[in-house]
């Protein structure tokens, strides 16, 4: 049982970004309301990127860890344990980070992550280029918990979303992350709030 936040106070998150940020914003700006639980403790990113300037206009500690910084990736992967260890966060959440956890990062606290398919299909980087190829009509996003594989944690929840019939690559993303900001912060929420049990491959919200 990952235990809920006690009343009146807030669960310290860390958020891995690699890009724009879009998402790391859905989240700032959910904070904003004391209800909703979360407080944004650091953000950090393999390099620098945009999300890192969302984060510094908001006051928010940043740090920068570079795979190419190090001499193999378990000693990255020890590094950024450390990193994120240091704000003794409730939950790590990867909002469009591009690089795979290692052992000890993935230690430190339960990791969410979005990926843009229903999975278990379309797994990876290419999500919604593999679903448009594959001539499916409906996709949508997946929250998942990240373990040791490439988006093949328990699944916490998904949306769908149509695919229309003149849909491209970019027209179908755009849709998908209007969904994907809106799941993140719902989920983020809900388990830093209520807490979660993971049973098998089942993810349970609160007690229950």
């Amino acid at each position: 049982m990952h235990a809920p936040t006690a009343p009146g106070s807030t669960a310290s998150v860390v958020v891995l970004v690699s890009g724009s940020g879009t998402l790391l914003q859905a989240l700032l700006d959910a904070t904003t309301d004391p209800a909703y639980g979360v407080t944004v403790a650091a953000v950090g990113a393999d390099r620098p990127c945009h999300g890192l300037e969302r984060a510094e206009r908001a006051g928010i500690p940043t740090f920068v860890r570079s795979v190419r910084d190090h001499s193999d990736r378990a000693a990255w992967d020890e590094a950024l344990a450390a990193d994120l260890a240091a704000h003794d966060p409730r939950l790590v959440v990867t909002a469009g980070f591009m690089r795979i956890l290692g052992p000890r990062s993935l230690a430190v606290a339960p990791v969410v992550n979005t990926h843009p398919a229903l999975l278990p299909s379309f797994p990876g980087a290419h999500g919604v280029r593999d679903a448009l190829a594959y001539g499916v009509t409906v996709t949508g996003t997946t929250c998942h918990l990240v373990d040791a594989g490439v988006d093949t944690g328990p699944i916490i929840e998904q949306r769908v979303v149509a695919v229309e019939p003149d849909d491209t690559e970019d027209s179908l993303h755009e849709r998908i992350k209007v969904h994907e900001r809106e799941l993140i912060v719902q989920v983020t929420g809900l388990l830093a709030r209520e807490g979660f049990t993971v049973q098998g491959r089942r993810v349970r919200v609160g007690r229950a």
